[in-house]
Formats: C-alpha cells, structure tokens, sequence
C-alpha cells in the first residue's frame, strides 16, 4: 500500500517548484452540494501525527511512514461508501496533489464529491505536560474557507484538574463561532480525562461523556452546524440522550482487528437516532493483516445500511 519512491518524489517536487499546485487543486475540486446525502456520515480520521501521535502496536513510529500512511489512506478513499477524510493541513495537501495528479494522467478524482474536514488544533501534544492545552496550531476557520474545504474538527479533552482545559474550551468556542459564520460545520470530539501516572486517561463512562456532550453541545455561537464525535461505551443511549446534535462514533487505537469496532458501531447506531455514523481511524487503516478497503467498506455499509 506504501506509494511508490517516484510518487512521493513527485510530491516534494512539486512543493518546490509549484507551491501553489495543492490549492489550486483544491479550488477545482469539485464539493457536494450537502453534507451528508443520506443523513449519515463516515469519515476517516487521519490527523494522529501531528499531536505526536503514530504508534499502531508493537510499533512505535508506524504512522511515522508518510508513504505507507498515504498510502493506507487512499486505499480507504477507494470505497465509495466512505464520506471523506479528516486531516491536517500537510496530509490534505498530500492528498490535493495525488488528486491533480490522477486528472492529469486522464484518471478519475478520489476527491470530487468527498468531503475534506481540516482539524484545527494537534497543539496538545501527547504526553506533555501542556498537553490539556490545545490550541489551534494547524487549519483556522478562515484557511478552510480559502481551502474549498467541507469544514473542520477540534479535539477537547476536559480534565478537571488542568487549567489548560479551560483555555481549549475557550478555542473551541472561538472556532464553532468563527465557522458558523462562514457555514461550514464542526465536528467537536469532547473527551473527559483524568492525569494518571502515564498521562492522560480517557474517562469513558456513560456518566462522563454524558456530561462532556452537554458541555460541547453549548459552546459557539449557534450549534446549527455542529456535530460531536465520542468513544463508545456501555449504555450509550445515556449519552445520546444528553443531546439533539448528531453523533458520530470514534474507533480509538488499533485493535489489529476491526471486528471489535464494529460491533461498537452497531450497538451505538442503534442507542439513538442522533447517532449518525463514524469518524474512525486507526481502526480503519491499521485493521491488522486485512485490507484496509475491507475495513471501510464494512464500517461504510453498516453506517449507510448499504
């Protein structure tokens, strides 16, 4: 799946000698007149090394490889039941000037009609200690405007006990407004956490995440275009149920096996009707010795009931 040494040469030059390619690229493709066509989403998420984020089990740099994670990710964008991507800045670049590229060689776009989603801020770097504060380091509002793209995602991680929690809300809110503004949609992962003795650790009771949804679903200036995106857990109707806003599930860590995933993803569709699809990763392009496309078409028809 890695992309060829000639292809990711071919990237760098053209970041040389044309910088401007990605973007005009990204002015020709061509968006969907809708969000969503069918009331459902899922996306991949593809942001995890730019928060310091690239261990896939035993191996501790595997998202580390820009040529083999290129090359996973357009693996998955072959499966047309899958919505988009969701990345950094850099990452969608990458993937504006394969697109351009393909039209080029008189092949069909990967891009047109699929949604692009920037996430704004990777500024929480995991495992430091400013971690809980997480700034907008990447895409603003703005740039997604000036990108063509579809819209964006912040993380919020809420610890009680770090004032860096504070300052991120505060971002979030900043960023909801700002893209209200322009009509682009947010999609907002809220995540309570509490310090332990190797960081941050995920609080992922129906209780919690309950109460986190409520706090995520009143940030902005208006949650028209807003979206949440929350682990799985037992009892999940209860988080569901703290909110109208729509919902999409995330996968977490590689579990070598999508399996365990997707018995979460049909559990969850079916606590709620707000629950509306997935925003998975890992999950999707590390599913341990299967095919990545086999991972995301099953995650897609069980999210369109295709």
């Amino acid at each position: 799946m890695t992309l060829s040494t000639a292809r990711l040469e071919q990237i760098t030059r053209l970041r040389v000698d044309e910088p401007d390619r990605a973007h005009l690229a990204a002015l020709r493709r061509r968006r969907r007149e809708r969000l969503t066509l069918d009331g459902r989403l899922a996306i991949l998420a593809a942001d995890h090394p730019a928060r310091r984020v690239t261990a896939v089990g035993g191996n501790a740099i595997a998202m580390a490889d820009r040529g083999d994670y290129l090359g996973r990710i357009l693996r998955v964008l072959q499966c047309p039941l899958i919505d988009g991507v969701m990345s950094t800045m850099d990452v969608l670049e990458d993937l504006l000037v394969l697109d351009d590229l393909r039209r080029g060689e008189s092949e069909a776009s990967f891009l047109d009609g699929r949604l692009l989603i920037a996430s704004l801020n990777r500024g929480g770097l995991a495992g430091a200690a400013w971690e809980m504060d997480d700034p907008v380091t990447a895409a603003t509002p703005a740039s997604c405007r000036y990108w063509n793209l579809d819209g964006a995602k912040m993380l919020l991680r809420i610890g009680d006990q770090d004032a860096g929690s504070l300052r991120t809300i505060e971002a979030c809110a900043r960023a909801i407004t700002e893209l209200d503004a322009l009509g682009l949609p947010m999609f907002l992962e809220p995540l309570p956490a509490v310090r332990s003795e190797t960081g941050f650790k995920l609080i992922k009771t129906a209780d919690a995440l309950a109460r986190a949804a409520g706090v995520a679903s009143a940030l902005g200036s208006s949650s028209r275009r807003l979206w949440l995106k929350l682990p799985y857990c037992e009892d999940y109707d209860v988080v569901a149920r703290a909110t109208t806003l729509p919902i999409l599930l995330l996968g977490g860590e590689s579990a070598g096996d999508v399996t365990p995933f997707l018995r979460q993803l049909e559990t969850g569709l079916a606590a709620a009707p707000n629950v509306r699809g997935a925003l998975v990763g890992r999950n999707v392009l590390y599913p341990g010795d299967a095919d990545p496309f086999a991972a995301a078409e099953a995650i897609g028809r069980m999210v369109h009931n295709a």
